[in-house]
């Protein structure tokens, strides 16, 4: 690749990657981890309405999760509970959650 069209693809990366960041801002979504937000936005892709229960496997199935360790996944499902972004399914005590409302599919 030469240096010029490499340069246009890095200041077009670093466009989409300020574009991405400001919109996490404004979805108050700034402060996650990578592996949070990555759980997190598997959970909402997941929840084709708003309430769905999906369950654990689902997430940690999805093309956004696969590769991160299950402690990780683990740690970030906690910490999202812990934020308020996922909630547990009603009755159920573990491996199935709930998006919280204001943030599915809106």
């Amino acid at each position: 690749m030469s240096k010029k069209k490499l340069n246009l693809k890095l200041s077009a990366l670093l466009e989409l990657r300020s574009m991405l960041r400001v919109m996490e801002d404004e979805v108050g979504l700034s402060s996650l981890t990578q592996v949070e937000m990555d759980v997190f936005l598997a959970a909402h892709a997941l929840s084709e309405v708003q309430g769905d229960m999906i369950a654990s496997e689902e997430i940690r199935n999805h093309t956004l999760t696969l590769g991160i360790p299950q402690a990780s996944y683990h740690r970030a499902l906690r910490s999202l509970i812990s934020l308020g972004l996922l909630e547990k399914a009603d009755g159920y005590k573990s491996r199935h959650y709930v998006v919280r409302n204001d943030f599915a599919n809106s």
